[in-house]
């Protein structure tokens, strides 16, 4: 079977742009098998014969199982991401697909990266006082700051669009 590695990086608030090149990778014939860190694994399929998802979501033994039933295939995680795929011809296959649990993604995904900025935060400031490698975590935690923001915003405006559906 032939395969091909791809390394490519995703911000966090690009796992739909993330998802979409997964899909045009697999409308190309090219169907994700397994991940790594910024690493994708590729297997050779017919093309179209899949379709990716990806959800931030912690480890669920019986969400997966679940998963499986409709015909969907786990190939792997990420750090917090975990990776689907699913014969296209079984039909639409969606991961979030109302309002509320979109929303409910990025709000996952809000919650984790405050506690990382947190971490962060406690740890740069208690270690300015010794090193300066303390200034390091700060910059991380206003980088994850900015990364919460743009998740945020994608938030707001899901609510926002709930709020005139209403």
């Amino acid at each position: 079977m032939e395969t091909k590695k791809v390394v490519r990086w995703f911000w966090v608030w690009q796992f739909e742009e993330e998802e979409i090149w997964l899909n045009s990778m697999a409308a190309g014939g090219w169907a994700l098998c397994r991940v790594g860190f910024a690493t994708y694994y590729f297997e050779k399929t017919e093309p179209g014969e899949y379709i990716i998802r990806e959800e931030f979501r912690r480890r669920d033994v019986a969400y997966e199982s679940f998963l499986r039933e409709m015909g969907a295939e786990h190939i792997g995680r990420m750090a917090m991401w975990v990776f689907f795929r699913r014969k296209a011809e079984l039909g639409e296959f969606e991961l979030n697909s109302d309002l509320d649990s979109r929303i409910q993604h990025l709000s996952n995904i809000c919650r984790m990266l405050l506690a990382v900025i947190l971490m962060n935060l406690g740890i740069g400031l208690s270690n300015l006082r010794y090193s300066s490698l303390g200034v390091i975590n700060l910059l991380c935690a206003g980088f994850l700051a900015y990364c919460y923001g743009r998740i945020q915003g994608k938030r707001d405006e899901l609510q926002r669009e709930r709020q005139l559906h209403e």
